[in-house]
C-alpha cells in the first residue's frame, strides 16, 4: 500500500479480472488478510473505528484517511476489545515519552484480523492485528512492534521512499528512452528495483534498532523484539508446512530482510541497551488482557476448517480437494495444491439478475475462454455454469453458481490438464451446498484462553487440549514462544486455543 511502512506489510488484494489476474489465481494465490464479507461488493465500505485512544491527537489528511479506510476493509475493520485497547493505550504513553520525539501523535487501531501484522501511517496512524497480539507472549514483545512502527513514523521512511520511488521511475525511463535494446530496458528496471528493495530493507533494520532503543528506554526488556521476530519466523514456517526456512530462498527483492538476519541484528542491539532498570517483561498482566481475545478467522466473515470452508453469515460451506491448503484471503478464499502445480479459486462476482450464468462467463471478463466448451448445469439443486480456457502457462476450468441472490465463481487452474484435476474441479464445486441451522449455531470463533500449568501438565498434554487448530503441539509451543525443547512449568501461565 502506498505511503504504508510496515513490520512485515501486505498488499490490498484487489478483485480478478483479466489475463494478469488469472496467473495471479494460478501462480500465487497466496494471501493477504482475513476475506472480508463476501458481500462486500455490494457493502459500503467500512468507516467506523475503535482506536486506542492515547492523549494526543493526529491530523489526517485526505489520502490518510482513505489508506485507512482501505486498510479496515481489508483486515476486518477494528477490533472491539476495551480491556486491549487500554492495555496498549498505555504502553503508547510510555514509547512516546521515551522517544526523542515526544511531541509526534498516535493513533492505534487493532485490526480484527488473524494474520500476523502491524504497520504505519506517515501522520502516525498505527494498527497492529489480533493475530499478532494473540502470537506476543508478553508486554515488551508488543512494545517492541509498537516502537518499530514509531520509528517508521519519526524516521519519516514512507516520504522517503515515495521520493526513491519517483526517482528511480525517473531514471529507469530516461536510461530506457536512450536505449532501443529491450535487453538494456530490462536490466534498467531491474537495477531499479533492487535499489528499491535494497533501500527498505535498510529502513526496516533502522527501525528495528530504533524501536528496540524506544522500548528499552521506557524500561521495557529490549529483547522482546528478538523474541516476538523468532515467534513470527516459527508461526510463518508452520503456516508454510515447514520444518526450517532456507535464507538462500528469500526473494531478492523483498521488501523486508530474511526474519534470521532481523533476529541477529534485534539481539545484537538489545545488548547495547541491556541493563537492571529495562527487563520488565510484564507477562502477567499481558495474558490477564489477552485472554478470551479471537484467535484466527472470524467466523462472522467465513473460515477454514481443514479442507473445508464455511460461510455461517451468508449460509454455505464448500470442501477443496485433498492435499489443498486453503487460505482465507481479503477478496477470495484461494486453494494451492501440494506442489503447486494446481490452483482454485473462489469469489462472489456482480452479475445482473437478468444476465444468465453461460452469458456471464462469456462475456469477456476472461481471455482466452473456449465459448462452445460452456454448458448451463445445476448443482445442488442451484443454477450453475461451466467453461474452459486457456492461458500460456495454465488451463482453467471456470464455473459460476447462483445462491441466495448472489454469483460465486470457482476458477480452477492446472499446469497441465489431468483426469485428477478434472475430477478435484467437479468434486469441489459439488461439495458446495447450504448450511444447516445446526451448524449455522455450532459455528463460533476460536478463543485464547489462559490457563496455568497444573502438576503432572506437559506441552503434548496441553496441546491436546486445544481446538480447531492444525499442528497442535507446534502451534502451542509457537504462541507460547517454547522453542523444540522447551517444557512448561507448574504455575506457569500459557496459552492455548479452544472454541
Amino acid at each position: 500500500m502506498n505511503g504504508v511502512t510496515g513490520w512485515r506489510r501486505k498488499a490490498v488484494s484487489r478483485p480478478l479480472g483479466g489475463a494478469v489476474a488469472l496467473a495471479c489465481a494460478a501462480a500465487a494465490l497466496a494471501g493477504c488478510a482475513n476475506m472480508q464479507q463476501m458481500q462486500a461488493a455490494a457493502t459500503p465500505p467500512v468507516t467506523a473505528v475503535a482506536p486506542v485512544k492515547p492523549s494526543r491527537t493526529i491530523v489526517l489528511t485526505p489520502a490518510s484517511e482513505r489508506e485507512h479506510e482501505r486498510i479496515l476493509a481489508s483486515y476486518g475493520g477494528p477490533y472491539d476489545d476495551p480491556r486491549l485497547e487500554a492495555l496498549i493505550g498505555k504502553l503508547v504513553d510510555r514509547l512516546v515519552a521515551a522517544s526523542d520525539h515526544p511531541e509526534q501523535a498516535y493513533k492505534v487501531t487493532i485490526l480484527n484480523s488473524g494474520a500476523v501484522n502491524a504497520f504505519a501511517l506517515p501522520t502516525g496512524q498505527l494498527y497492529v492485528t489480533r493475530g499478532l497480539v494473540a502470537l506476543a507472549s508478553d508486554t515488551s514483545e508488543l512494545s517492541s512492534v509498537l516502537s518499530h512502527e514509531m520509528a517508521h513514523v519519526i524516521s519519516k521512511h514512507a516520504a522517503i521512499r515515495e521520493d526513491q520511488a519517483r526517482q528511480a521511475a525517473i531514471m529507469a525511463h530516461a536510461e530506457g528512452d536512450m536505449s532501443n535494446d529491450p535487453e538494456v530496458t530490462a536490466f534498467t528496471l531491474a537495477k531499479s528495483k533492487l535499489s528499491m528493495a535494497s533501500f527498505s530493507r535498510t529502513q526496516e533494520f533502522e527501525a528495528d534498532n530504533m524501536g528496540v532503543g524506544i522500548s528499552a528506554r521506557a524500561h521495557f526488556d529490549p529483547y522482546g523484539a528478538s523474541r516476538f521476530l523468532a515467534s513470527m519466523e516459527r508461526n510463518a514456517e508452520l503456516k508454510a508446512g515447514k520444518t526450517s526456512l532456507d535464507p538462500r530462498a528469500q526473494d531478492f527483492l523483498s521488501s523486508h530482510p530474511a526474519t534470521p538476519e532481523r533476529v541477529e541484528r534485534a539481539q545484537t542491539s538489545a545488548k547495547q541497551y541491556a541493563s537492571p532498570d529495562n527487563t520488565e517483561r510484564d507477562r502477567e498482566d499481558y495474558l490477564t488482557a489477552i485472554d478470551n481475545i479471537v484467535y484466527g478467522e472470524d467466523p462472522s466473515e467465513g473460515f477454514v476448517r481443514g479442507r473445508r470452508f464455511l460461510h455461517p453469515k451468508l449460509g454455505f460451506t464448500f470442501q477443496a480437494p485433498e492435499n489443498f491448503t486453503l487460505d482465507n484471503t481479503a477478496q477470495a478464499v484461494i486453494g494451492v495444491r501440494e506442489g503447486g502445480a494446481q490452483a482454485m479459486r473462489f469469489d462472489v462476482v456482480r452479475v445482473p439478475a437478468e444476465q444468465t450464468l453461460s452469458d456471464y462467463l462469456n462475456s469477456g471478463w476472461m481471455e482466452g475462454v473456449d465459448k462452445s466448451s460452456t454448458e448451463e448445469l445445476t448443482i445442488n439443486g442451484f443454477p450453475a455454469a461451466s467453461t474452459v480456457a486457456q492461458g500460456d502457462q495454465w488451463q482453467f476450468k471456470v464455473y459460476a453458481l447462483r445462491f441466495a441472490g448472489d454469483v460465486y465463481r470457482f476458477i480452477f487452474a492446472t499446469r497441465q490438464k489431468t483426469t485428477e484435476s478434472e475430477r478435484n474441479a467437479r468434486e469441489t464445486v459439488s461439495s458446495f451446498r447450504q448450511l444447516t441451522l445446526e451448524e449455522i449455531q455450532a459455528a463460533r470463533p476460536l478463543r485464547i484462553k489462559v490457563i496455568t500449568v497444573q502438576p503432572g501438565d506437559t506441552v503434548e498434554s496441553l496441546a491436546h487440549r486445544m481446538s480447531g487448530v492444525d499442528h497442535p503441539t507446534e502451534r502451542f509451543r509457537v504462541i507460547n514462544g517454547l522453542d523444540a525443547r522447551a517444557q512448561v512449568k507448574v504455575r506457569d501461565r500459557v496459552k492455548i486455543v479452544v472454541d
